[in-house]
């Protein structure tokens, strides 16, 4: 023992729970609980500030590098412990009850879990890392039958003297089941507890039988990276990227890239073969690559799997149970899954339409009557959540809707609907007005005639007196402007059954008081002819016909405007162009690099939401399809945006903000920018957000990469982005616009932009959904009837009824019902959410102690954030956020409660 405490210098002796003698306090300038009991003299004191290893006060959850070695003439061994945390599942099937009663009865005769503790340090013996002795898991058959959440293990192992710091362990998992190993912690050494984040499912040696590596908080860069880990790095990388061969079984964890050619299946028929996105002919970014088998009758595209059987992510990037559970619960499955077939057989000899807005209001206050046919059974096999609740009479019941709980006719205003562009589910699409009449960027030879048919007679009288140029000069004018995104696609749309759309524009103006109203709508069909009607413009009644006119032209608008949100702004521009960078960052970047552990919690749950849209919602005659206005030309309509108009460079909340002309660069500013519209929620809102995520990140970045040339040699970081932009976003990587990766700035901007996207951005768009949504009439999907000039057939019916010309125009009972179902769901926050500022062990998550402690400060921020929002909503002053029957802007604020909040930031695009 003495000779052991000579050569450690007490420390490691000290530290074991397996070695009882007396602690020894040596005098330091330190806290007591960072001494060491080591000679004060020999440990190097670092400045406390935010650089590279620097001490802090959250020392305690980092590994210090403040360490005494030695190299001792006697080899002394000792023992170290870890405690090993296990995620239980709470609903197992009973082949996974069967295989763990044989997992506790084999445990016992030594098909058990194995450990082994490997060191940052070579062996100059055998030149390979030093490794400590196997340990097996004890207790795991005593603790089958233990019913908490997490179950905690403990493994022993025996180390020499010179083993150096643990820097990974392995697992072998000789059980039948795989299990969820969320953290591993080893006591015992100098340096303090080692902290080992895991949180990945260990699969059976059977069925993969390598090792599993685990690595410890600590970040490395890789040129950093210790030794006795450098193959292990490499070999872990190897693993994830694959061979890109055969299909993968929903054990693995390989992360590859395919191509969209999975969304139709040309095996039912013509009618369900989609066209492949992804390539020289339809541009669009990678999917995560399954490698299922091609169809029979188009050997390009993959073979489909249908509900229920699950398609493939990487096993870690499936939902964890909680998640799954509030997801499964949700009317996407509850209703779509099982209602809605038998509704369709039981009411399609029935009027699909609404008779009135009391059919409507009924779906809140009495429910969905599910009549003629609909058997009882069907009633007793429905999951149904809170928000869909049976009643005694066979009835469904929607939540009503956020747009209806302050003013129930709130919708129906023209300051309502011009607010929800600014505040509303799709506030991105507005831009200011910088010529009358607003110009098309089509090609008039493909498209024919494409000049406006606005004119200045048509907003003169609504301008306050000013000119047109002068509203244009003085900033007062706007536009949403969906004339490009929708012309090329009408005479398909409207050759379709029961879809009838225009491209649109509309024209807002911005009053004295900070309000926008909306002064003309243009409507444009493709040109038939030189004497044809493929343009009107409609605005602010004057009389009762043409308020009900007014009306359908704004439903109109708001079906655009749904179609472009869903499919565009929201699919598209997070979904789907953030889903490469993810892959990439599996693939190129080790666990332990700083900037994947930085990236982490922003992309949870993204490739399994994504597999699961493919699978239901983007897919042929899949929800969007069935219930947005382009129906089977959905993700055509998607693509064309992403060739036409996606540009990572100006996918920052400023860079968006200035090109679309809201904003202009003002120094002077706390944010750099002037906002044109003061009071635009989602701007202002955003920019508190953007600024504390560019701080941190900025903070995070300047840390580890200090010169430009830390971040140019820095060849996992490289090849990760290399990779995002040259095989994620292959068919635009020659684009001029892609930022360059050679400064710590340029690496600062990066990744500011994928986390908000990822987080704030996706927020903002997702969780209004049902609450604007919800009530169909507000945003309708689809509209079903164009608006009749007089003289036409149909314009002596809309006179004689126009409630019922208008609700006809509406999606259909199911078509509403259907579309409610499913933006419910996406609009529900799950009990495992976390949220921005959030993160999983947030104390330990990194080995660097600095870090933690900036973290917090960044939490800290979100937290003064999220109290200033709250004060905004508040302030009268601000009538677009508050005042009578406004609704309070509260899709940026950051956190929330489960449920359909409309409210709430999670840190990734997790539904």
């Amino acid at each position: 023992m003495a000779l052991a405490k000579e050569i450690l210098g007490c420390s490691v002796i000290e530290r074991s729970s397996f070695v009882s003698t007396p602690k020894v306090v040596l005098s330091s300038n330190r806290p007591a609980k960072q001494n060491l009991g080591v000679n004060p003299s020999l440990i190097h004191h670092r400045r406390v500030s935010l650089r590279k290893g620097s001490g802090g006060p959250a020392a305690v959850a980092a590994i210090s590098e403040d360490l005494v070695r030695a190299v001792p003439e006697n080899v002394v061994k000792f023992k170290v412990r870890t405690v090993v945390t296990v995620r239980q599942k709470n609903k197992e099937d009973l082949k996974e009850t069967i295989a763990k009663h044989l997992d506790a009865f084999t445990d016992r005769i030594g098909r058990n879990v194995v450990l082994q503790l490997i060191s940052t340090e070579i062996d100059p013996k055998t030149k390979a890392p030093k490794k400590s002795s196997e340990a097996v898991l004890k207790d795991w058959s005593k603790k089958t039958q233990v019913k908490a959440e997490r179950v905690h293990y403990s493994a022993e192992f025996t180390v020499d003297s010179n083993f150096g710091i643990p820097g990974a362990i392995t697992v072998t998992n000789k059980h039948q089941n795989e299990f969820f190993l969320e953290s591993m912690t080893v006591e015992g050494f100098a340096c303090g507890p080692v902290h080992f984040p895991c949180n990945s499912w260990v699969q059976s040696k059977k069925d993969h039988p390598g090792k599993r590596i685990f690595f410890s908080n600590k970040p490395y860069l890789p040129s950093e990276t210790p030794a006795g880990l450098k193959a292990m790095r490499e070999e872990e990388l190897r693993y994830l990227r694959g061979d890109g061969k055969g299909e993968r079984k929903l054990s693995d964890r390989i992360y590859d890239f395919d191509v969209y050619n999975d969304l139709g299946n040309p095996d039912k028929g013509i009618d369900f073969a989609r066209p492949t996105l992804g390539g020289s002919k339809i541009p669009y970014p990678r999917r995560c690559r399954t490698g299922r088998a091609p169809t029979y009758t188009d050997i390009h595209a993959e073979s489909r799997v249908e509900k229920p059987l699950p398609m493939y992510v990487p096993r870690d990037e499936q939902f964890e149970e909680s998640k799954q559970n509030a997801f499964s619960a949700g009317r996407l499955k509850a209703v779509l899954h099982n209602l809605i077939p038998s509704l369709k057989a039981s009411i399609s000899a029935n009027n699909h339409d609404f008779n009135g807005f009391a059919d409507i209001d009924s779906l809140y206050k009495e429910g969905l009557l599910l009549k003629v046919g609909l058997q009882d059974e069907l009633l007793k096999k429905l999951p149904l959540p809170k928000v869909v609740q049976e009643s005694s009479q066979g009835f469904l019941k929607y939540d009503t809707p956020k747009i209806l709980s302050k003013d129930k006719f709130a919708w129906l205003r023209d300051d309502e609907f011009a607010r929800q562009a600014i505040a509303g589910v799709n506030p991105v699409n507005i831009e200011k007005l910088t010529v009358f009449p607003p110009k098309s960027n089509l090609d008039p030879d493909v498209y024919g005639p494409l000049e406006s048919a606005l004119k200045e007679e048509h907003i003169l009288g609504h301008l306050n007196g000013m000119s047109v140029q002068q509203a244009i000069d003085e900033n007062k004018l706007f536009i949403v402007d969906y004339h490009d995104a929708y012309l090329p696609f009408l005479d398909c749309i409207n050759a379709l059954d029961g879809r009838k759309a225009y491209a649109t524009r509309t024209i807002y103006f911005l009053t004295p008081r900070g309000t926008l109203k909306p002064i003309a709508i243009e409507l444009s069909l493709p040109p038939q002819g030189p004497s044809s009607r493929s343009k009107r413009v409609l605005t602010p009644p004057v009389d009762a016909t043409s308020n009900w006119m007014w009306q359908l032209a704004k439903a109109h608008v708001n079906s655009n405007d749904a179609g472009v949100h869903q499919l565009v702004n929201h699919w598209l521009r997070t979904h789907a162009c953030m889903e490469p960078f993810i892959l990439a960052a599996h693939r190129q970047m080790s666990a332990m690099h700083p900037i994947f552990k930085l990236l982490d919690p922003h992309m949870r749950y993204t490739l399994e939401i994504n597999a699961l849209a493919r699978q239901s919602l983007i897919s042929a005659d899949g929800v969007i399809e069935s219930c947005f206005t382009p129906g089977r030309y959905c993700m055509e309509l998607s693509a064309a945006a992403y060739k036409s108009m996606w540009r990572f460079d100006k996918e920052d909340l400023p860079s968006d903000l200035i090109r679309r002309g809201v904003a202009v660069p003002d120094s002077t500013q706390p944010h750099g920018l002037k906002l044109l519209i003061e009071d635009y929620p989602y701007a202002s809102d955003g920019l508190l957000i953007w600024s504390a995520l560019e701080n941190w990140v900025r903070t995070y970045v300047n840390y580890y990469y200090p010169t430009p040339a830390v971040v140019c040699n820095d060849r996992e970081l490289q090849a990760w982005y290399a990779e995002s932009v040259n095989v994620g976003h292959a068919d635009i990587r020659h684009a001029d616009w892609w930022p360059k990766l050679a400064s710590p700035e340029d690496l600062a901007s990066i990744l500011t932009k994928i986390i908000w996207l990822s987080s704030a951005q996706h927020a903002a768009l997702n969780f209004g959904q049902y609450p604007y949504g919800g009530f169909v009439p507000n945003r309708p999907p689809l509209m079903r009837r164009l608006i009749p000039f007089e003289g036409d057939p149909e314009y002596t019916n809309f006179v004689a009824d126009p409630q019922k010309y208008y609700l006809s125009a509406l999606p259909s009972l199911l078509q509403a019902t259907k579309f409610m179902a499913v933006v419910d769901t996406l609009s529900t926050h799950s009990p495992d959410e976390e949220y921005i500022g959030e993160r999983q062990q947030p104390s330990v998550w990194t080995g660097d102690a600095e870090v933690v402690e900036a973290f917090y400060e960044f939490s800290a921020e979100i937290r003064q954030v999220e109290k200033e929002i709250e004060r905004r909503n508040n302030d009268h002053s601000l009538r677009n956020r508050c005042g009578a029957g406004v609704l309070p802007y509260e899709l940026l604020a950051p956190s929330s409660e489960p449920g359909v909040t409309c409210r709430g930031v999670p840190n990734s695009i997790s539904i």
